[in-house]
């Protein structure tokens, strides 16, 4: 890794009506590394072609859907997405498939539910997981799970546990420290974003950049406009040997350039 870490952001960040605006957005921020959104049967070919021609990379594109979720059939149907979603990814150089591991809440798959901790929950999520993994296989992509307060996988230890019983080398973790924290944890920041990297360090392959200002829920906030330890968490990224993208997300069109030097300020080692 150079002494830099290479930072990214969301292209849904910039809402424009076709692609090729957003990405000269991403690209007039002098980044070099995107996370797409990529549906099925989409001109990847095309999109490369979009890419390349702004001299950027597609670090990572978005497979999530709910692997825990409570009716079957929505499992299956995602199962079904994600496997479109990777069939694109060679067009676009392999870039990483993010991975939400769910909850049974029916709503959303970014809410908790009080049946989370339950085996069923674990069956069900590992069950789309090890699918996900025979997925990944065939399309040759890597993809990566992040450990979520509101998901079934809810924390750093979870996330190993995962791991450890898929036994898959292309599942792997993405890294979100402001999404870790559950409700009275956040006076153990320190704590836990150590335990995080000493689980999963040798496993992070996606890394990305939010903020929070309370705990028991995800991150809301931009980059470097909460509590989050950004010294400590870019200082662990070095230790590792992080050579993927630090991916800018949860902001506004508005922040990004603030959420890029604050970044770039503190990513050099």
């Amino acid at each position: 890794m150079s002494d830099a870490l290479r930072i990214g952001i969301f292209a849904r960040t910039f809402a424009r009506s076709t692609i090729e605006p957003a990405l000269d957005a991403v690209a007039g921020l002098g980044l070099s590394d995107v996370h797409l959104d990529v549906e099925p049967g989409a001109d990847a070919a095309a999109l490369r072609g979009a890419l390349d021609a702004r001299g950027l990379t597609a670090a990572g594109v978005s497979g999530t859907f709910n692997m825990a979720h409570p009716d079957p059939a929505q499992r299956a149907a995602g199962l079904r997405w994600l496997d479109g979603v990777a069939a694109a990814c060679a067009p676009l150089g392999q870039p990483i498939v993010s991975l939400c591991t769910g909850t049974r809440n029916r709503e959303s798959m970014w809410r908790p539910h009080p049946d989370n901790g339950a085996p069923e929950a674990w069956r069900d999520m590992r069950a789309s997981m090890e699918r996900a993994a025979e997925i990944a296989e065939r399309r040759r992509v890597v993809m990566a799970f992040e450990p979520e307060v509101s998901n079934v996988v809810d924390s750093a230890r979870r996330a190993r546990r995962l791991l450890d019983e898929l036994g898959s080398p292309r599942i792997k973790v993405l890294i979100d420290p402001a999404n870790i924290f559950h409700r009275g944890e956040l006076p153990r920041m320190a704590e836990l974003i150590d335990e995080a990297f000493e689980l999963l360090g040798p496993d992070i392959v996606m890394a990305h950049a939010k903020d929070l200002d309370r705990d028991g829920e995800a991150g809301h906030l931009a980059a470097g406009r909460g509590r989050l330890d950004y010294d400590r968490y870019l200082a662990h990224l070095r230790r590792i040997g992080f050579g993927g993208a630090l991916i800018l997300h949860g902001l506004s069109e508005a922040e990004a350039p603030d959420c890029v030097a604050f970044l770039r300020a503190r990513s050099v080692g």
